[in-house]
């Protein structure tokens, strides 16, 4: 289940015992700054957790998947983030299962062959 801003704004006001008006007023001022300076092209940096930046991209023809017609796609700046090496470490740590799609051929490819090296580390080793 996703968190949401309410989520955010209850956590605050609870671990922080404030009133859920201020706590709202905190993370609104929060993320109408982070916008603003993605709005100005400006970079965010949050360490252990990550970055924000803006990311331009040309215009490029791309194609409607119903018809297969052609269709003009305009230069645009999209937000990106890349995540920390401490955020990015917690997560690996985390105690969910990871769910491998063996339906997925990408990922049953690296499947393959991560079983490969593994078996060639065994003969390496003698196991």
């Amino acid at each position: 289940m996703p968190v949401t801003k309410s989520d955010l704004i209850e956590r605050l006001s609870d671990t922080l015992k404030l009133p859920k008006g201020k706590a709202e007023a905190v993370v609104n001022v929060m993320f109408d700054s982070m916008t603003s300076a993605l709005e100005r092209g400006e970079r965010i940096e949050i360490r252990g957790f990550g970055s924000f930046e803006v990311r331009s991209y040309k215009a490029y023809e791309g194609r409607n998947p119903r018809t297969g017609e052609p269709v003009h796609v305009k230069p645009k700046r999209l937000p990106f983030f890349k995540v920390g090496k401490e955020l990015r470490e917690r997560v690996n740590a985390g105690t969910g299962a990871i769910e491998e799609d063996h339906d997925d051929p990408e990922t049953a490819a690296d499947a393959d062959e991560r079983a490969l090296y593994d078996s060639e580390a065994d003969e390496e080793t003698g196991s």
